[in-house]
């Protein structure tokens, strides 16, 4: 069969092979007629003509060699391909033996369902290549529609000239025939195999669908007797024995999606690592300056007693919320590692009564996970069920008061309070009535609620206390040493925060009820189904994203200063002006990103758009222009700079320091302590008297009276002498000294010198006095 496909495909090569077998004898009779034929023939081929036609049919097999050989695209699907049969062997293997655990079952449908979706990619690339092979056959075949190489093939005498060059392309043909029928063989095994994987996947998805069915029927449906119904069935030897079987089980699970989920959390880690490095190198700087022990003056209670434990708080903390859907015995090996790790940040923090607590609640849950994972339930199982249950209420109702006095929040614990509480009284009642999985489901949810609601608090203020280390390392490199209101601004950063926390803890309880994934699905379509009014088609879920991604987008900018050190009680003669101008750019740019994001985010079509910027332009020309030009006139004044944070300026009648600079407003602290906010526009059109456009210093005068006996050069020496001692004033410019009047005993004069502007009247108040007690020690009297 696959020479015959070969005699289809390359019949012009295979019909110069069986002609160049003929014997020279018949080519010497023939050379006349044909030579004689080729005289009267207008479209006689030459010599050349037939060595182009030969080279052109070596250029195509030689094209179609290189095509034909797999590139390197190829290699990485068939490995692919190997990754994604290897992951298959191992999920087959588990179900096999698997838990009836629903939460095992569903990290089984959602990784199946990713291999299926694999699979369906691959096979649609090997069905590409296959097209491609196709194409390179009929390129080949395309080498019969030359008239001058079949001219060639059929002339006996001359392809004995050119038996060298039939000799090369006999070669090149024999090596892309069978590199052609290689690949071909190994594409269509490859074809198959994924078809068989394909066939596999589904017959793996419905059985997992079936058990999770069921399993979700026998939640709500009486599995066991009434608890005063029944006898302890279940031996000391079957418990044994049980034990050992579950834990090889949950043993290959686990270890099945550590492999599966390998790349995520290394990248996890690796975030992790350079957090731990970007801390540490702060600290290290702090320490290396004597200022590490002022992070006890912020209130620090976790990053200052090391840094490994806290990053690990953070990794665990995004592991539990990133993986959902993992095997039950990983996630609650998260959970317990996570408790560990916290139990020794409050080791020596909390007090001992809250410290016993502690443990004891780490114990009820570790006890709930070795029952829930490894122990037959039986009616002494039962029992330590509704024991647990009952010194949970308990501890809900009187110890839990302790714990939250330790913690940085404190709102949730009434929450939590009320969901431990009630999630135990539900859990005894169903174990009294026979339903013995939701009964367990509703422990263990009730105890992961509570723990992590600790956890996440402590979440929340180690991320405050990085942001608070790195706006006081950046005010100590600028030398700023004065300790900034770090309560009022950590109760102004932690709201956002305090956001995500809520929805972390939300998503905990929703998948350790088994909720969340139908949650998830019915919220998905709600907010995807499309919704047209008029033209114009739109989703919910465009438009809570358009308004979630511009609060992002806004919060960022109003708090990207804090990461670089800038606070509003900066001192004025130590204020960054390089610096306040590239964060006004960065606010730009990122309000600028923000609303283009969530126009991209949005959905919304361009010509929708145009149509709506038409809309926005009529509502310029009508009412909008001094919004349109205070805020194109803040985007000039930012690149422009002819005024920056931290300038003493005259605009006007109104005088003061620049406070900030917005896209629309500028804020002016006056002298008296009013904030005078002007508009952009306004700055633009008025002339602006900059006090610190080139330095911060002001050139000052005093005038004052002399009387006595002197003479000009000893007032000027005790003038000079006098500014020269006073700090507050700029010695590098010299002061300059004026007599508007002299007379026998009376002098009167002006001084000018410099000071820094934003300490103008403390200095002349200093200098006056002491140029009085200069003057009062020569014994002549000062007046001013």
């Amino acid at each position: 069969m696959i020479f015959q496909k070969r005699i289809f495909y390359f019949l012009p090569l295979f019909l110069l092979l069986l002609c160049s077998q003929l014997n020279f004898a018949q080519e010497k009779k023939t050379v006349k007629k044909e030579s004689r034929g080729r005289l009267f023939n207008d479209t006689t081929a030459t010599d050349s003509d037939y060595l182009m036609a030969i080279e052109k049919a070596g250029e195509v097999l030689e094209s179609a060699y290189n095509d034909i050989d797999f590139a390197g695209d190829t290699h990485h699907l068939f490995g692919e391909m190997k990754h994604t049969e290897s992951k298959l062997d191992l999920i087959l293997a588990s179900l096999k033996g698997a838990n009836p655990n629903v939460r095992n079952q569903q990290m089984y449908r959602i990784v199946l369902q990713e291999i299926q979706q694999e699979l369906e990619e691959q096979n649609k690339a090997i069905n590409a290549r296959n097209e491609n092979l196709e194409k390179i056959k009929s390129r080949v075949i395309e080498l019969r529609k030359d008239k001058t190489l079949m001219t060639l093939i059929k002339d006996t005498i001359r392809r004995n000239q050119f038996k060298q060059e039939f000799a090369n392309l006999r070669k090149r043909y024999v090596g892309t025939d069978s590199l052609m029928t290689k690949n071909q063989t190994t594409l269509n095994n490859k074809k198959r195999l994924t078809v068989e994987r394909k066939i596999a996947v589904s017959n793996a998805l419905v059985t997992v669908e079936s058990k999770l069915e069921k399993s979700g029927i026998s939640i709500f449906k009486k599995e066991y007797p009434s608890l005063w119904q029944i006898s302890d069935s279940a031996s000391s030897k079957k418990v044994t024995h049980n034990i050992k079987a579950k834990i090889i089980i949950e043993e290959n699970v686990a270890a099945y999606y550590l492999s599966y989920k390998a790349g995520g959390l290394i990248t996890l880690c690796f975030l992790a690592g350079l957090l731990f490095w970007y801390i540490s190198r702060n600290i290290k700087y702090l320490k290396e300056n004597n200022y590490y022990e002022s992070l006890s003056l912020l209130n620090f209670k976790y990053l200052n007693r090391g840094v490994l434990l806290p990053v690990l708080v953070i990794l665990l903390n995004i592991a539990v919320v990133t993986n959902l859907y993992a095997p039950a015995l990983f996630l609650e090996l998260l959970q317990l590692f996570l408790l560990g790790v916290l139990t020794i940040l409050f080791k020596n923090q909390w007090s001992g009564v809250s410290m016993r607590n502690w443990l004891f609640l780490l114990g009820l849950f570790f006890a709930l996970c070795f029952l829930d994972l490894f122990i037959t339930i039986g009616l002494l199982q039962r029992f330590a069920f509704v024991a647990i249950n009952l010194l949970g209420i308990r501890y809900g109702l009187v110890q839990i008061k302790t714990l939250k006095d330790e913690l940085y929040i404190k709102g949730f614990f009434k929450w939590a309070s009320i969901i431990f509480i009630g999630l135990n009284v539900l859990s005894i009642l169903y174990n009294l009535f026979g339903r013995v999985s939701l009964s367990n489901m509703l422990s263990l949810t009730a105890f992961i609620s509570l723990t992590q609601i600790v956890a996440l608090s402590v979440l929340l203020k180690i991320i405050l206390e990085i942001i608070l280390l790195q706006i006081y390392t950046i005010r100590v490199k600028r030398g700023i040493e004065k300790m900034f209101d770090y309560e009022s601004l950590s109760d102004t950063l932690k709201k956002p925060f305090i956001i995500v926390i809520s929805y972390m803890w939300l998503i905990v309880i929703a998948s350790n009820l088994n909720i969340w994934e139908s949650l998830r699905a019915s919220l998905a379509s709600l907010l995807g189904h499309p919704n047209t009014i008029g033209s114009i088609t739109f989703t919910l879920g465009n438009i809570v994203l358009f308004f979630i991604i511009i609060w992002a987008a806004h919060l960022l900018q109003k708090y990207v200063a804090y990461f670089f050190g800038e606070i509003d009680d900066e001192n004025e003669e130590n204020i960054n002006k390089r610096q306040h101008s590239k964060l006004l750019i960065t606010r730009l740019i990122v309000l600028i990103s923000g609303y283009l994001l969530a126009v991209a985010a949005s959905g919304m079509p361009l010509d929708k758009l145009s149509i709506l910027l038409g809309a926005l332009g009529v509502g310029v020309g009508l009412g909008l222009q001094n919004v349109v030009n205070n805020f194109v006139s803040g985007i000039i004044l930012i690149f422009d700079k002819p005024i920056q944070i931290g300038d003493v300026v005259e605009i006007s009648s109104e005088s003061g320091r620049v406070k900030s600079m917005g896209l629309r407003t500028t804020k002016i602290n006056a002298p008296n302590g009013a904030e005078i906010i002007i508009p952009n526009g306004n700055l633009l059109s008025q002339n602006i008297t900059n006090w610190t456009y080139t330095d911060n210093f002001k050139l000052v005068e005093i005038t004052f009276e002399i009387n006595g006996e002197t003479i000009p050069e000893e007032i000027n020496t005790i003038v000079n002498e006098t500014l020269g001692n006073l700090p507050l004033v700029n010695n590098a410019k010299p002061s300059q000294i004026y007599y508007s009047s002299i007379s026998d005993g009376k002098y009167k004069l002006l001084i000018k010198f410099w000071c820094s502007i934003y300490r103008t009247e403390e200095t002349i108040s200093i200098a006056r006095q002491e140029l009085y007690v200069g003057f009062k020690n020569k014994g002549l009297n000062f007046s001013s």
